[in-house]
């Protein structure tokens, strides 16, 4: 029986993966295997020694000790691409929003209320609108930067409206690759893409090297009247910076999830309240990925959509699987497998990989190993963590 903790409020739609004649799942489950989340902050909370894995029912991970449970042993997975169809739909929504006028339109609309006569409000209606009038976002250069699950989706869908894409993405994988229409420039450097497109929308994670990737510097290079859509991060934008680009029209517009005070007021900001995967969909499709990965982690110590161990699977033939984390320096391996062949276990499978500076193993022997060997196994120098499924 395997016991899962959980924060917010997840989707029944992916906790009904977890058979209940096998996992205990709730907020508050005591010594769990797992935690799941979503935007619930674990940096300041202490969690028991029991926890395996944690899945947080989204991309980013910064509410995360990421490190810390790294050291622990502790697999953290996120569920990228889950709610990429959410974010892409309400980019596409902010573009065509910050080119034509039709919020402030609508709003004028909204405010006719001492008119009685439909066709009193019509010729109104025809005397002002030249006054929200805008320009169509076809023919136009929209600048992705971050060509994953997200952005890559925002960059097909720009060109079926007619746009121009240009994209960078200095860690674009193979598979992203695949996803990415070849109509879309890459370009060689954040500073190629910013010269010439006319919207910019940012697709990158948060972590340090992200950190106000957008700044004064960065914005000093925008083309001049270009506007900036953030629907990823907030720290991935020095906000004020871009205020200052507004105040001095070298930015003609800012659409966000993330406003700030500053922002409230301007008609050249569209600020949203962090809306960006707020749809029933992205939530079923974000819980239903983390479950399914918490699952074949627990069941069979299958690594997929980890942000801190390496992508890990092996089938199952039958027989017992060892599973150990450990760091990633030369010898361990070695040492673990002398000590299954000292007491005599054969090794049907098995599988090591490497991230960073940790390791992961699978290795599947044909009989149940015993508490010695599980025991003589995790005093190996530099082994973190092993299980027995």
């Amino acid at each position: 029986m395997f016991k899962i903790q959980t924060y917010n409020q997840i989707s029944d739609i992916g906790l009904g993966r977890l058979p209940l004649e096998h996992y205990q799942v709730g907020p508050d489950i005591e010594e769990p295997h797992a935690l799941i989340l979503r935007s619930h902050k674990l940096h300041d909370e202490v969690i028991p020694d029991s926890v395996l894995a944690v899945a947080r029912a989204g991309a980013g991970v910064n509410n995360i000790p990421v490190d810390d449970y790294t050291q622990r042993g502790i697999v953290v997975f996120n569920t990228p691409g889950a709610n990429a169809n959410a974010v892409k739909e309400i980019v596409t929504a902010a573009l065509l929003l910050s080119s034509r006028g039709l919020l402030q339109g609508m709003n004028r609309v909204q405010e006719m209320t001492d008119i009685d006569e439909p066709e009193v409000m019509a010729k109104q209606m025809e005397k002002e609108k030249k006054a929200f009038g805008g320009s169509e976002i076809a023919g136009r250069t929209l600048g992705v930067i971050g060509l994953g699950a997200i952005g890559s989706l925002v960059a097909n869908s720009a060109l079926d409206l007619g746009m121009n894409v240009v994209g960078f993405d200095p860690a674009l994988s193979v598979e992203g690759a695949w996803r990415l229409s070849s109509r879309v420039e890459r370009m060689e450097s954040l500073e190629a893409l910013l010269k010439v497109a006319d919207f910019i929308t940012l697709h990158v994670p948060a972590v340090e090297a992200t950190h106000h990737l957008i700044d004064a510097t960065a914005l000093s290079r925008f083309k001049p009247g270009a506007k900036l859509l953030n629907f990823a991060r907030a720290s991935i934008v020095d906000a004020e910076a871009v205020v200052a680009a507004l105040e001095d029209g070298r930015l003609s517009g800012h659409i966000t999830d993330f406003p700030i005070p500053a922002m409230l007021g301007r008609q050249d900001c569209l600020v949203f309240p962090h809306l960006g995967a707020s749809t029933a969909e992205a939530e079923e499709n974000c819980s239903v990925m983390a479950a399914e990965q918490l699952k074949d982690f627990l069941e069979n110590g299958n690594i997929h959509n980890s942000v801190n161990y390496p992508r890990t699977r092996m089938a199952r033939e039958g027989g017992f699987r060892i599973t150990f984390s450990n760091d990633n320096v030369p010898r361990v391996l070695g040492s673990v497998l002398s000590v299954l062949a000292d007491h005599d276990y054969n090794v049907c499978d098995m599988v090591n990989k490497s991230l960073h500076n940790v390791a992961y193993n699978i290795i599947d022997v044909e009989s149940e190993p015993t508490p010695d060997i599980v025991e003589a196994i995790a005093a190996v120098e530099g082994v973190k963590h092993v299980r027995v499924l």
